[in-house]
């Protein structure tokens, strides 16, 4: 049902004079109302999150409703009314019970003081019409008065002389009358509407009770028959009130439970700390709301109590989601900012073609993203795809690069193996010059052939060196031409090497070392030599130090020869 629908029907209520008697359904309308204003504000909020979930940037905030705010303003101004209703009847069936008490002490007195047949007579039909015109007196003093009318009835036609004088086809009529009512008392069993029984019941009464007299000999049956009616028919109003007040307090009790268990669950929230745990809890929350709206009606005013103090734990409850998502917004927005800056940084360097340096920066790059966190919903999905297409770029390009290398580099490994096969197939000339320039040429060749692809590097190279070595030393050199022409070869198996560059600063900083160790070696000997300075003659260990000497400084000046030969020295 729509508010609107809500709204017309209240209107329609409203319009009755008789307040009082939609005053159930109007309360009726109003709790309806409600809970289809709560289902729709729980709409809202699940919207809400529902959007927040998808990165939209929303807040959920009671909007005015007009047609909610008329539907209160109307049913404020009928509770008004009805209240006063209600404050007019109670005093109206006060007064009308007072009244009533009255006509009972006037009929009383005229049973016992009055004498007199016409006058006690015409003081019954004064009392009696008096008693029908008054209206109604509470309820649960109903039966109590009229079954005190109704006795001192019973005295006054049984006791009052005039009695006698009625004749018998008026106590026949009575007795018919007084039949035919009896059965439609008996026939409101019939009737499903509690409220038109209950109506129905006091207009039979009060018919009954204006009929008058039938025999004596009928009178005992006739009235245990007609009271034996009523007590049931009261009995069912009674029953129907008791188990309506049971059911509305069951209701009210099954609330209790759901209100105790939303209390306890909105007691302490500090635990829920993460997203996923207050969309569970929220869940739950939902749960617990679906189970109040499928409870009944209770008592109005315990009703209305009790609903009081379970919107307020669910305010509780979202009040308190709320300003956790408002935090984590913005420690979402901090580790936000924080990425952008990555992805600044990503952009920048994304088209550069220094695949290593570049390379080694993205990766730096991924590991601060990687430990930044997450940037919530909102931003991180947005966020992650610009930083990584940032980097895809880079390392796409970079594997495309090498991927053209690759096919180059295949060239240069066909051409190394067949240089390699060339050298294998070599035979050394007599002319030992002619042999060195060759292999020198092998070596030059090989290294201006460029790389070859990656998983072959060291095959090829071992070969290609393994070829080399066995030709230099096939060549027999000997003296100092073996060691420079040796160490020469050496150099340039380095420079082919896919290592060159450790090789060779490998090898400077052995040749350093010795250099280093040969030259503590000379300051030595050269200390040892004071110890002969005063002595006569030739002295063996002298000559032995010096000789040492001679030998070390050679050494050092062919290492740092050799040094120099090596690139960059």
């Amino acid at each position: 049902m729509e508010k609107m629908a809500f709204l017309d029907e209240l209107k329609a209520l409203v319009t009755n004079e008789d307040v009082l008697s939609v005053s159930r359904d109007v309360n009726e309308l109003r709790t309806r109302f409600d809970d289809y204003v709560l289902e729709e504000e729980r709409k809202k909020q699940v919207a809400v999150l529902e959007a927040k979930a998808n990165g939209e940037e929303v807040e959920f905030e009671k909007e005015d409703d007009p047609i909610r705010e008329e539907f209160y303003e109307i049913y404020s101004v009928y509770k008004e009314k009805r209240n006063s209703a209600v404050a007019t009847k109670n005093a109206e069936q006060t007064e009308c019970l007072r009244q009533k008490k009255a006509l009972i002490a006037k009929l009383r007195n005229v049973i016992e003081n009055e004498e007199n047949i016409g006058a006690a007579f015409s003081a019954y039909k004064e009392v009696h019409e008096a008693w029908k015109q008054v209206g109604d007196i509470p309820r649960e003093k109903r039966d109590e008065i009229q079954a005190e009318y109704s006795r001192l009835l019973e005295d006054f036609f049984y006791n009052m002389k005039i009695y006698r004088e009625l004749k018998d086809h008026d106590l026949n009529r009575n007795l018919k009358l007084k039949l035919d009512l009896i059965q439609q008392i008996q026939s409101l069993g019939d009737l499903e509407s509690v409220k038109e029984i209950e109506k129905s019941i006091k207009a039979l009464q009060n018919e009954w009770d204006g009929i008058g007299a039938v025999g004596r000999e009928h009178w005992e049956n006739v009235k245990n028959s007609y009271l034996e009616c009523v007590r049931r028919v009261y009995d069912r109003i009674n029953k129907f009130y008791e188990e309506k007040r049971g059911l509305q307090q069951e209701n009210i009790e099954k609330k209790q439970i759901l209100l105790d268990k939303i209390t306890t669950f909105c007691a302490d929230l500090s635990p829920v700390k993460t997203v996923k745990e207050w969309e569970e809890k929220t869940q739950e929350v939902f749960e617990i709301q679906n189970a109040w709206k499928l409870v009944g009606f209770g008592p109005k005013k315990e009703n209305e109590e009790i609903w009081t103090l379970f919107r307020a734990q669910c305010d509780i409850f979202f009040d308190a989601k709320k300003k956790f998502f408002d935090s984590l917004r913005t420690e979402f927005d901090a580790v936000a900012d924080a990425k952008q800056k990555l992805i600044d940084q990503a952009l920048q360097i994304k088209d550069s073609t220094d695949w290593k340096g570049a390379g080694e920066q993205l990766i730096q790059l991924q590991k601060k993203w990687k430990n930044l966190g997450n940037a919530g919903q909102r931003n991180e999905q947005r966020l992650w795809k610009e930083f990584r297409g940032a980097c895809d770029a880079f390392f796409n390009a970079k594997t495309a690069h090498f991927a053209e290398l690759d096919k180059q580099n295949e060239g240069n490994l066909a051409t190394k193996q067949a240089l390699i096969a060339q050298i294998d197939a070599y035979q050394i000339p007599e002319d030992k010059k002619q042999a060195i320039a060759d292999l020198k040429q092998f070596a030059a060749t090989y290294n201006e052939i460029g790389h070859v692809p990656m998983e072959h590097k060291d095959t090829i190279y071992n070969s290609y060196k393994s070829a080399l070595d066995k030709l230099y030393t096939a060549l027999k050199l000997e003296g100092q031409e073996k060691e420079q022409v040796m160490f020469q070869a050496k150099l340039d198996t380095y420079k082919a090497s896919p290592n060159a560059g450790k090789l060779l600063d490998k090898e400077k900083m052995d040749m350093r070392r010795q250099i280093d160790q040969l030259k503590q070696d000379v300051t030595q000997y050269e200390n040892n030599l004071g110890f002969f300075a005063k002595s006569k003659g030739e002295n063996p260990f002298k000559a032995e130090v010096e000789k040492k000497i001679e030998q070390t400084k050679r050494k050092i000046d062919e290492i740092s020869r050799k040094l120099k030969m090596i690139p960059n020295e």
